[in-house]
């Protein structure tokens, strides 16, 4: 019988040990499960799997649940770096596909592509976990992620699933991480950039070249936009060079008329250094 211990559902199974407590399986004996592209799910070895399957391109594995009186539903969030829509199933996972989706290095996205399942060493028992986001770089770099609500270490079941998907991802090359939720001033920031991902907003009322111009140097916001000309329609070309990086601003300062916009890459940027929890 295989338990789903996914951090969304209420039959969990792992183990509530802490994860320096206890033992991982063999990456050779993880499994994963993963919606093939014709529909159908497949399941094969981790390590074969990590190889050969595209996981930026699949679909999710398993639907997010709808959780009765929680304000918050599953949702889709639209990708500036693949131009399609990735699944979320939380405010925290929302805010890590925006940072993601803002890092110039990511190149995939995508939400709960596969599933791990394994037997417990100490309890025999076949368990599974389904990792929130998974995200490809452009160096062929991939990490596998969870995104908690808080920034408190892992603990119980969370911590086993973690001690053994990092030693699964370890073991081909990969990363597992649960990404620290941002600073509330940068998470309000990126929020606030996000609105402006999309290309229309690059050369809007063909101000792109005037505001990359008044930018040469370090400037107030402001100032910058009234300097490129209308400002109304400037300042969202700014805001679109802001969130993909050919503007920087330091994000952990609340954007204003007198934030100092500097070329870019970005600097300061706090969201873009995930730690783990």
């Amino acid at each position: 019988m295989i338990t789903d211990s996914s951090q969304d559902s209420a039959r969990a199974g792992l183990p509530t040990r802490a994860s320096g407590a206890c033992r991982v399986p063999e990456p050779g004996a993880v499994e994963a499960e993963f919606a093939a592209p014709q529909g159908m799910l497949v399941q094969q070895r981790w390590v074969e799997a990590a190889v050969a399957v595209r996981f930026e391109q699949l679909a999710p594995v398993a639907a997010f649940p709808v959780v009765p009186g929680r304000r918050w539903g599953p949702g889709w969030w639209w990708s500036a770096t693949t131009g399609r829509h990735v699944r979320h199933g939380s405010q925290a996972m929302r805010l890590q596909l925006m940072v993601l989706d803002r890092d110039p290095q990511v190149v995939g996205l995508s939400a709960r592509p596969v599933r791990l399942i394994w037997r417990d060493p100490d309890s025999r028992r076949v368990l599974t976990w389904m990792p929130q986001l998974f995200a490809r770089y452009a160096d062929g770099r991939a990490l596998l992620a969870d995104c908690p609500a808080t920034a408190e270490r892992a603990a119980g079941r969370a911590a086993r699933a973690a001690a053994v998907l990092g030693a699964a991802c370890a073991a081909v090359g990969f990363t597992y991480r649960r990404l620290v939720p941002p600073d509330k001033v940068v998470a309000a920031n990126v929020r606030w950039l996000a609105g402006y991902r999309h290309l229309r907003h690059r050369d809007a009322g063909r101000l792109e070249q005037a505001v990359m111009e008044a930018f040469t140097s370090p400037r107030p916001l402001m100032a910058g936009a009234v300097a490129a000309g209308e400002v109304l329609t400037a300042l969202p070309v700014l805001y679109h060079a802001l969130w993909h990086g050919r503007l920087a601003a330091d994000l952990t300062r609340p954007l204003g008329e007198h934030t100092l916009v500097t070329p870019g890459p970005a600097t300061g940027d706090a969201e873009q250094e995930q730690q783990e929890s």
